[in-house]
């Protein structure tokens, strides 16, 4: 079985321009493309399980587990499950990156209240 779903039918998020959680489709991983404009992305936060973003253009700095890297195009960021990160978009050109969560939904736990967008 499967499905396809036409952009029409694909939801936006508060910084994600595709938001996808697959436990409504019977599969447990979800994702979101996000599209952000330098200087947005999410506050402090962890997930239950792990998160793997692959960065298609843009550059990126996260804070990961009290680290802080710029990764770029092209780059893989794989954080583990409950390890606390953040990310902001920097540079001059759009960061656009898709990031999957290795479960049917998304699970935040907002450790610090900022949305920067």
């Amino acid at each position: 079985m499967f499905q396809i779903l036409q952009r029409s039918e694909q939801q936006k998020g508060a910084i994600a321009a595709v938001e996808f959680e697959g436990g409504r489709y019977g599969i447990d991983v979800s994702f979101f493309v996000g599209d952000l404009e330098p200087g947005a992305g999410p506050g402090l936060h962890k997930h239950p399980y792990s998160e793997t973003c692959i960065v298609h253009s843009g550059q990126v700095e996260a804070t990961i587990d009290g680290k802080v890297v710029v990764a770029g195009a092209g780059d893989i960021l794989v954080v583990k499950p409950e390890t606390p990160h953040c990310f902001t978009a920097i540079g001059e050109e759009r960061l656009v990156a898709v990031c999957i969560h290795a479960s049917d939904r998304f699970i935040i736990d907002w450790l610090r209240d900022d949305l920067r967008k």
